[in-house]
């Protein structure tokens, strides 16, 4: 995730502007944006997205009547406002080219949100890993470096937020390098991310399992988010280019292909493609370790329509009940009372 500012307007160097914050004089990705080309496209991006945010929120709500409780579909949702709020941003920024605050707060929002899609796709994966690999899945060492790998997201994005922020507020040379290789750490190791699903997908599909073979509905949502990430650290990494010269990716189609138009494809997969009934898992899987055990007792509810609850306590009785009658016997020996496990009698 590069964070670059975009050009000013004027292509002034930002030491001849007042500030702090100055307006940067390097070419970034997508430019300024104007009135005549932005506001339109981001017009329609914003209702793309409020249809996705709408659709993923009527799912959630839709399961959590039925006791089918799939958070990915609210942080789906989340994901949608944010970039809803992105193109508003750009919206009042091409009516107010020289808010360099407000440029800052729109590349902020525009390169931050893509991290949600980023940790949704890696859930799936280790969800699908755990399913089809238990014994490696299920690893404490897996868990731990999954968790590492969200703990760290974290850190990179404050620091990437405020190595970007910083650079808008210094003119000291040194200060903007060392920013610039946080920033390109940050796009580096994102990037990493973005890929990480797909060998994880690889090693699912190709390693002998037990059980019948499980789906890769994932794959193209991580190519894509893959691109779109490799692009960025990409253009990052190129040299900076002066305001009048920009590079054919600094174009504003790059711009709204590479991020929004990606994401957007994104989020109707996961919407289409049912995610909530492929990769919804047990309420307290992680405690039991296990997917299987709890599978019958979670799709009651989902089975149920709105007696979601109520079903789930009649099967889990019914589960009680009959594990109860198969695997005691009462054997009464000498007037006294032995109670002893089922298989303990067959093997008799």
């Amino acid at each position: 995730m590069m964070l670059t500012p975009s050009q000013s307007p004027q292509g002034q160097p930002p030491g001849k502007l007042r500030g702090p914050p100055y307006l940067p004089n390097a070419a970034g990705v997508g430019g300024v944006p104007t009135v005549s080309v932005d506001v339109p496209i981001s017009a329609v991006f914003i209702a793309i997205f409020i249809v996705g945010a709408v659709g993923h929120m009527r799912l959630f709500k839709l399961n959590l009547s039925r006791g089918h409780k799939f958070i990915p579909s609210a942080v789906t949702f989340g994901f949608c406002m944010a970039r809803i709020v992105a193109n508003i941003l750009r919206i009042a920024w091409a009516t107010r080219q020289t808010n360099v605050r407000l440029g800052i707060a729109a590349n902020v929002f525009v390169a931050a949100g893509v991290l949600l899609l980023f940790i949704l796709n890696l859930l799936y994966c280790q969800r699908l890993l755990r399913a089809s690999h238990p014994r490696l899945g299920w690893s404490r060492s897996m868990s731990y470096f999954i968790k590492a790998l969200y703990i760290i997201i974290a850190a990179t994005l404050v620091i990437v937020i405020t190595a970007t922020v910083q650079s808008f507020y210094t003119l000291n040379a040194d200060i903007r390098r060392i920013d610039r290789n946080l920033q390109l750490y940050g796009g580096s190791y994102l990037t990493f991310i973005s890929f990480l699903p797909l060998p994880i997908l690889a090693y699912v599909q190709l390693a002998p399992r037990k059980g019948r073979a499980q789906p890769v509905e994932s794959f193209g949502k991580g190519v894509l988010l893959t691109l779109g990430a490799g692009f960025r650290l990409g253009t990052s990494a190129m040299p900076p280019r002066p305001v009048f010269h920009p590079a054919w990716y600094h174009h504003k189609a790059c711009f709204y292909i590479f991020n929004f138009g990606l994401e957007a494809i994104v989020v109707y997969l996961f919407l289409l493609g049912r995610v909530d009934q492929r990769f919804y898992v047990p309420d307290g899987s992680s405690k039991v370790r296990n997917y299987s055990e709890k599978r019958k007792d979670g799709y009651a509810a989902s089975l149920g329509g709105g007696e979601g609850p109520k079903m789930k306590r009649k099967c889990l009785n019914l589960q009680k009940s009959e594990t109860q009658t198969n695997r005691i016997k009462i054997n009464h020996l000498g007037g006294g009372v032995a109670v002893a496990p089922t298989s303990h009698f067959k093997q008799r």
